[in-house]
C-alpha cells in the first residue's frame, strides 16, 4: 500500500564556513550533513538518532529554513521549501512546526498560556472570539492541561517542565501543523514525566494523523515512539529502516555500539561493549567536503583499509533495512 509522503529530503549536503577571523587563519569548510535522503510519511514518527555533533538538529534547522542546503533539496508535499513564494511560505510555516528542547525558553514568560494559543489562532485562522476560546480549551484538554480555564491563565513559570512542554505542544496544534520536528523534547524533563509527553505525541500521531521527526540521543525512547529510524554519524546516514529491525538486529558497528550502551532491564549478565578507538583524530566535527571513506572508520574495531578510501554504498540487509558498511551483506 502506497503511503502519502509529506516531507522529503533529497541528497542534501550542508557545509559551514569556519575560521578566517584573523589574517593568519584561513576559512575552512566543514560538512555537517553529507548526502542525506529520506521520506516522512503521513501519520508516522521517524527517529533520527546519534551522538552530539552528528547533524541531527542541523536537519531540523535546515528544514525550518534557518540554514540553506549547500546542495540537494527539501520538499513539503511537492514544494521546494527553500524556493517558496510569500503565499506558500506562510502555509509552510503553518504546516511545519518545531518542538524545542527547553520548554521554558520556547514560551514568552511575560504572557499566560492562553496568549500563546490565541496568537497562532489569530495569525493563521479566521475565528470569532468565542470559537477561539473553545479551541484553546480544547487543545489544552487534549494535551492534558486541565482544567483549561485554570491552566490557560497561568504563566510559564507557574507550570512544571512537563506542563510547559505540553503547553507548547498545544500551541503547535493551534497553529495547525501537520509535520512536527521534535528536537529532544524530553531531555530536560524528569524521567518520571517523559513517558507522558511521549504518549501524548503517540496519541497525536494515531488520532490526528500528525507526522513527527523525533530527534534524540536515546535509542530506547526512539524504539518506543518511532516507526522508522535513521542512525546518523558525523552527518552521514549509516543505518536506517524499520525501528524494530534496526534495534533488534543492528548491522553497522556504530549502531551496535548505541544499542549495547542502552539500558535494558531484560538483558542478562554484563554487556561487552565494542572496543572503540578514541583519539584526537576521531572528532566527528572535522569532516570536510573533501574527506573520503567511512566517517566511523577511525573508531571502528572492524575497519579495513577499504573503509578509509571510499564511503560504502547503501546495502539492503533486510527488507526495509539499509546499512552503509563494507561488511554488510545484501539480501539480494
Amino acid at each position: 500500500m502506497s503511503r502519502e509522503v509529506v516531507f522529503k529530503v533529497d541528497d542534501v549536503c550542508v557545509d559551514f564556513e569556519v575560521g578566517g577571523k584573523s589574517f593568519f587563519s584561513k576559512k575552512k569548510s566543514l560538512r555537517a550533513l553529507n548526502h542525506i535522503s529520506f521520506e516522512l510519511y503521513k501519520g508516522e514518527t521517524l527517529a533520527i538518532v546519534g551522538e552530539s555533533g552528528c547533524g541531527k538538529s542541523t536537519i531540523c534547522r535546515t528544514a525550518m529554513r534557518f540554514h540553506s542546503p549547500s546542495s540537494g533539496n527539501m520538499y513539503y508535499e511537492d514544494l521546494n521549501i527553500h524556493q517558496l513564494d510569500k503565499q506558500n511560505l506562510k502555509r509552510y510555516r503553518q504546516k511545519m512546526q518545531m518542538i524545542f528542547q527547553d520548554p521554558f525558553s520556547s514560551l514568552n514568560p511575560l504572557h499566560n498560556i492562553y496568549y500563546h494559543l490565541d496568537r497562532p489562532l489569530t495569525l493563521y485562522h479566521n475565528h470569532s472570539a468565542k470559537e477561539k476560546q473553545e479551541l484553546m480549551d480544547k487543545y489544552l484538554t487534549m494535551v492534558g492541561l486541565v482544567p483549561p480555564s485554570e491552566q490557560g491563565n497561568k504563566h510559564p513559570h507557574e507550570l512544571s517542565g512537563g506542563q510547559r512542554q505540553r503547553a507548547y505542544i498545544a500551541r503547535v496544534l493551534a497553529v495547525g501543523a501537520d509535520v512536527i520536528f521534535a528536537d529532544e523534547p524530553t531531555s530536560m524533563l524528569d524521567v518520571s514525566i517523559r513517558l507522558g509527553v511521549l504518549n501524548l505525541m503517540n496519541d497525536l500521531k494515531n488520532d490526528l494523523g500528525k507526522s513527527f521527526i523525533y530527534i534524540t540521543h536515546d535509542i530506547a525512547t526512539a524504539r518506543y515512539i518511532s516507526d522508522r529510524i535513521i542512525v546518523l554519524y558525523a552527518g552521514h546516514m549509516v543505518e536506517w529502516g524499520d525501528v524494530d529491525k534496526v534495534i533488534i538486529n543492528p548491522q553497522h558497528p556504530y549502531t551496535q555500539l548505541l544499542v549495547a550502551a542502552a539500558p535494558d532491564p531484560e538483558r542478562e549478565g554484563e554487556v561487552d561493549l565494542p572496543v572503540v578507538k578514541n583519539d584526537e583524530e576521531t572528532e566527528v566535527n572535522l569532516w570536510t567536503p573533501e574527506s573520503k571513506g567511512c566517517p566511523f572508520a577511525k573508531r571502528c574495531p572492524k575497519a579495513v583499509e577499504a573503509c578509509k578510501v571510499e564511503l560504502p554504498p547503501p546495502v539492503e540487509v533486510d527488507e526495509g533495512q539499509f546499512v552503509r558498511c563494507t561488511h554488510a551483506k545484501s539480501i539480494k
